[in-house]
């Protein structure tokens, strides 16, 4: 029986986005907050992934929600002007912050 491209990669695909462990914890939106500033951020760039910087982030940026951009990971390319985006590396180190 001959498995079609297409259905292999759906039975991949969620292992792929799993294999790199740990992830970060979620983070609920800020309320009130709406557009995302990341001006100020630049001197997170180098420290570990916490739940609690996410919240601090989030309070710092204005931003309403948080998405984090784990190694390798495919995102949306929609603007959004209330999210922050924290991109992280495999030892959980924060390597850029964007909004949108």
């Amino acid at each position: 029986m001959r498995t079609h491209p297409a259905l292999l990669a759906l039975t991949i695909l969620p292992a792929a986005c799993t294999a790199t462990g740990a992830e970060p914890p979620a983070t609920t939106p800020v309320a009130g907050a709406s557009k995302c500033d990341s001006n100020a951020l630049a001197s997170y760039v180098g420290q570990k992934v916490t739940a609690a910087l996410g919240a601090e982030l989030l309070a710092k940026s204005g931003a309403r929600t948080l998405r984090w951009g784990s190694p390798g990971a495919m995102m949306t390319m929609d603007y959004r002007e209330d999210r922050l985006t924290v991109s992280y590396d495999e030892q959980m180190v924060i390597t850029r912050l964007s909004c949108g």
